[in-house]
């Protein structure tokens, strides 16, 4: 039939594509539903657009040092709409790549918004409702409303910003990420709600092209997730740069005007205090997209709002699996893509598939400076009441580091003292987004401290920090 599949994939994000090519190479005949816009969030309001915007920020910031390297560049300037124009372009291309990419595959697309009718059966209508502006094209070719049914369905509809009650985003003073991307004038003052990836990154970004920037976090940390020494470091950063924090504090309500917020700050102890901004960027985390698609009538277990599925994709539903943020946490697009392979060829039957080992999923924030971590924090690794050895090493004793002029940094590494496995890996410093893979693959093979102390890293690299940081841990360290 016209209409049945092997595997229809239910949302066009990182996960989704990416099972939907995997599913294809794998010789299924397969498709994919989408409502909203190709490449997901992930592509067209967050990971790749975001980048974009900070990119232009880090220029930003080299030009107005130029002197420290021995350069005259004159007086730096910026031009928002520009910026924006850069990001947005960017976002389109990337676009335009996954719609090749369906095409590539021979992946048909159904475009609208999916239900579950049973665990073989999908009906797509049109939109009920828009959760994010129409910002590019949808594909020419597209197959029509209607029903379908398939062998197995994957959802992959990934999540949304949550928004607390009574600070609910207008998309004029309170804002989310998508209005935080492209701001139609540069403002001069923001409250940043969050202090986890999306609120530091915006934090990061906003003070570098010269805005007074307060961050509010409900928990003692900033960065939550992160080891408690590396957040510490960047805390530190932040504020060395201007941007106040404030910790241990919650944003109570919020007052507008038709230029200005008045945020409402209650501390721990009970002090209160209000702050005076052009705008206020609420970044609490995200829910997932779970509403009108039928869950509950199949029966489909959940739990905290996200689908709950085994470490292979699989729901309580048999024929039913779900892939990347809507089942839950960490919500990253590169688990979201892991997911999705593992998933497909669990249902191809393919063998030595291995289900998902959260604790081997890398976590990256793009602010300056930059922070990449994999496994347990320090913390975590005593209250697992593991023996440790931890290691450091700055990046002050880097040559490339210092040679970059970018020496303020930190890379820490924590061992089973008994067995030498390496159970985290956590830092701070530039492009440590870049170096953390090497952490995530040394896990992935088991690696001991043994096996990194044997390693050669090239020199004068920024990755010669990490074997440094793991002779550390056993007293060997040779440049500090």
């Amino acid at each position: 039939m016209a209409n049945s599949y092997d595997l229809i994939v239910i949302g066009a994000g990182p996960g989704g594509y990416i099972a939907a090519i995997r599913a294809a190479q794998l010789g299924l005949k397969a498709a994919i539903v989408e409502r909203e816009h190709m490449a997901g969030i992930c592509s067209n309001w967050g990971c790749i657009p975001t980048k974009a915007l900070l990119r232009s920020a880090e220029i930003y910031g080299h030009m107005t040092h130029a002197a420290d390297y021995g350069l005259s560049a004159g007086q730096p300037g910026f031009d928002i709409g520009a910026i924006v124009k850069r990001s947005r372009g960017i976002a389109g291309q990337m676009n335009n790549g996954v719609q090749f990419l369906m095409k590539k595959n021979k992946v048909d697309i159904i475009w609208g918004e999916a239900q579950l009718l049973s665990p073989h059966e999908i009906v797509v209508g049109k939109m009920t409702k828009k959760a994010v502006e129409p910002q590019h094209p949808q594909p020419k070719t597209v197959l029509p409303e209607g029903r379908y049914t398939a062998k197995n369905i994957i959802i992959a509809t990934g999540a949304r910003p949550r928004v607390l009650p009574g600070i609910e985003p207008d998309g004029d003073r309170i804002w989310t990420y998508f209005e935080a991307m492209k701001p139609d004038q540069f403002p001069k003052s923001l409250v940043i709600m969050g202090s986890g990836a999306i609120g530091m990154e915006f934090a990061s970004f906003y003070r570098s092209l010269g805005a007074e920037v307060t961050v509010v976090e409900l928990l003692p940390q900033i960065l939550p997730v992160e080891d408690a020494e590396i957040a510490a470091h960047v805390r530190k950063r932040f504020e060395k740069r201007g941007i106040k924090i404030i910790t241990d504090a919650k944003v109570t309500k919020v007052d507008k005007t038709k230029t200005t917020v008045t945020a409402h700050i209650e501390l721990k102890d009970g002090t209160k205090q209000q702050i005076v901004a052009d705008h206020l960027i609420s970044a609490v985390g995200v829910m997932c997209n779970t509403e009108n698609l039928g869950l509950e009538k199949l029966g489909v277990k959940m739990e905290r709002g996200a689908i709950v599925i085994d470490s292979y994709g699989r729901t309580s539903v048999p024929g039913v699996w779900a892939i990347g943020d809507v089942a839950g946490p960490p919500m990253l697009a590169h688990k979201a893509e892991h997911e999705a392979v593992i998933t497909v060829e669990t249902i191809v039957g393919q063998k030595g598939v291995h289900g998902l080992d959260k604790s081997k999923v890398p976590g990256c924030t793009y602010c300056e400076p930059q922070v990449a971590s994999v496994g347990l924090t320090e913390a975590k690794a005593k209250e697992a009441g593991r023996d440790i050895k931890v290691g450091r090493f700055p990046f002050i004793g880097n040559g490339k580091a210092v040679a970059l002029g970018e020496a303020d940094g930190l890379v820490k590494t924590i061992f089973d003292a008994k067995t030498g496995e390496l159970l985290g890996a956590h830092m701070v410093g530039p492009e440590v987004t870049e170096l953390i893979q090497g952490f995530v693959i040394a896990m992935g093979l088991e690696t001991t401290e043994e096996d990194l102390f044997h390693t050669i890293f090239p020199h004068p690299t920024l990755s010669e920090t990490m074997k440094e940081s793991v002779l550390d841990a056993y007293s060997r360290a040779l440049n500090i």
